[in-house]
């Protein structure tokens, strides 16, 4: 998973080409994808203590799930302490087995940077799949590379998310701030279903509106007229976990 980065040698101006340099040429075709290419490191590398955990001391544990050079070299992914060592293929299979009944959708016009900040927010409240709807790239940056261990399906137009919602029989709840939106805090969401979000700024085009089941609004009570996009999400999607999930009692593991 992890690897290190060598040192560049210079070739002696001596035994350099003479003449302009040639251009190279473009690979043919995607460029394929290495699974254990290294992984950027915490987000708060370079600040402060450092987090995650070195080498694994002998003898290391057994079973194919672990990777050999994260345990000779030390773990410092964004993962929580329980998956450490672990390679990201068996995070994702474990992660696979107790994902919850949502789904996030985002709508993606004009590249909007709370993106990232929505898809860390739905690994972190583990939802079933993310759907980027409209430009297909986004920004990954506030993702903090859980967009790895997470689902993650495209959609052109929300024509499209609506077919695949409706396939799958998900009703699709729009959250926005608008006229005859119902009260989150008030809604009964329902197990199954697709929590749709708009981008920072306009929200939630007309097109999604007409295609969601309903529109559900957050409570506000400042002078501001909205609130971030990435905060909506969670609170969405909190709002779901409260009402869904199967929250672990604390006081159970004392």
């Amino acid at each position: 998973m992890s690897s290190e980065t060598g040192r560049t040698q210079q070739t002696p101006a001596a035994d350099r080409p003479s003449g302009p340099a040639r251009p190279t040429a473009a690979p043919e075709g995607p460029v394929p994808t290495d699974p254990h290419a290294a992984e950027p490191l915490q987000y708060d590398d370079g600040y402060g203590q450092p987090v995650g955990v070195g080498p694994h001391p002998q003898p290391w544990p057994e079973g194919e799930r672990y990777d050999p050079e994260l345990l000779a070299q030390g773990d410092r992914r964004n993962v929580g302490d329980a998956y450490r060592y672990w390679t990201r293929e068996a995070i994702v299979a474990d992660l696979d087995l107790r994902r919850h009944d949502f789904h996030v959708a985002v709508e993606n016009w004009g590249h909007d940077f709370n993106i990232g900040s929505v898809v860390r927010t739905a690994n972190a409240f583990l939802a079933k799949e993310i759907h980027i709807v409209g430009r297909r790239r986004w920004n990954r940056r506030g993702a903090m590379v859980t967009d790895r261990y997470q689902h993650v399906r495209h959609h052109p137009d929300t024509a499209d998310l609506t077919a695949w919602a409706a396939a799958e029989g998900l009703p699709i709840i729009g959250i926005d701030n608008l006229p005859g939106a119902v009260p989150l805090e008030r809604t009964e969401l329902p197990r199954r279903c697709v929590l749709l979000f708009g981008q920072e700024g306009p929200g939630l085009t007309e097109e999604a509106r007409e295609h969601a089941s309903m529109v559900c609004s957050i409570a506000q009570f400042g002078s501001t007229r909205s609130i971030n996009a990435g905060a909506a999400a969670a609170i969405a999607m909190h709002a779901w976990v409260q009402r869904h999930a199967d929250v672990p009692d604390p006081r159970s593991t004392l």
